[in-house]
C-alpha cells in the first residue's frame, strides 16, 4: 500500500510539472528529489505493511501539553510546596528523571501532606520507571489519596499513569472517580469529561 500511495504522488507531481511547462533543469531536481525521498523510504519505511491510521485519541490521553495547565487548576500554582514542582518539572524536560523525582522528594520533608507533591511523586516514579504504574509510583498516588480523599487530582493522575501504560480500562475507573469528585463549577472539570470521553472512544474500538 505504501508503494502505491508513493507512484501515485509521482505521477501527480510529474503531470503538474508538464501542465504547468516547468523547464527541464527544474524537473530534473524535482525528479531527482522523488527517487532519493523513495530510496529512504525504502530503507527506513515498511512499505509492505498495510497502511495504519494513528491514534489520535491516545496521544491527546497521553500527551496534551494543556496537561500542566489543568494540573495547575487542580492543584494550585503559586504555593510553597509548587516550587518544587516547577523544579521537578524542569529536571524531566531535561531528562533527568532521577533528579525530578529527588526534587520532589525533597519537597515532601518540608511539605508531608501536601497532595501535590504526592500526586507529583507518583507521576514522576511512573515516568522514572518507564512510563508504568510501578509499585513506589501506586504508593505515591495512594498516598494522596489518603490526605486528600475528596481531591480529585491523585485519581486523575493515577488515570494518566494508566493511560501511559496502555491500561485503558484501569484509566477509566481512575477518570470516572476523578471526574464525580470534581466540583460542578471547577475550570477542569469539562477537561476531565473530554477525556473520559475519549477513553470510553478507544475501549469501544478495542470491544470492550
Amino acid at each position: 500500500m505504501g508503494w502505491l500511495i508513493l507512484i501515485l504522488i509521482a505521477v501527480e507531481i510529474a503531470a503538474a510539472l508538464i501542465l504547468l511547462r516547468v523547464n527541464r533543469v527544474l524537473r530534473s531536481m524535482v525528479g531527482a528529489a522523488l527517487m532519493l525521498g523513495a530510496a529512504g523510504y525504502a530503507w527506513q519505511g515498511s512499505p509492505m505493511l498495510p497502511a495504519s491510521g494513528a491514534r489520535p485519541d491516545a496521544i491527546r490521553l497521553a500527551d496534551d501539553p494543556a496537561l500542566v495547565d489543568l494540573r495547575e487548576r487542580m492543584l494550585g500554582r503559586f504555593t510553597a510546596d509548587a516550587a518544587y514542582l516547577t523544579a521537578s518539572d524542569a529536571m524531566a524536560r531535561a531528562g533527568d528523571q532521577r533528579s525530578a523525582v529527588r526534587a520532589i522528594l525533597g519537597g515532601l520533608n518540608r511539605y508531608p501532606r501536601s497532595v501535590m507533591l504526592w500526586t507529583a511523586l507518583g507521576t514522576a516514579l511512573a515516568a522514572h520507571d518507564g512510563n508504568q504504574p510501578s509499585p513506589p509510583a501506586v504508593f505515591a498516588f495512594d498516598q494522596a489519596i489518603r490526605v486528600a480523599p475528596l481531591h480529585p487530582a491523585p485519581h486523575f493522575f493515577l488515570g494518566l499513569a494508566r493511560v501511559r501504560a496502555n491500561d485503558y480500562a484501569a484509566a477509566r475507573a481512575e477518570w470516572a472517580r476523578a471526574l464525580a469528585l470534581s466540583p460542578r463549577g471547577a475550570s477542569y472539570r469539562r477537561d476531565i469529561a473530554v477525556r473520559l470521553m475519549l477513553i470510553d472512544r478507544l475501549l469501544a474500538e478495542q470491544g470492550r
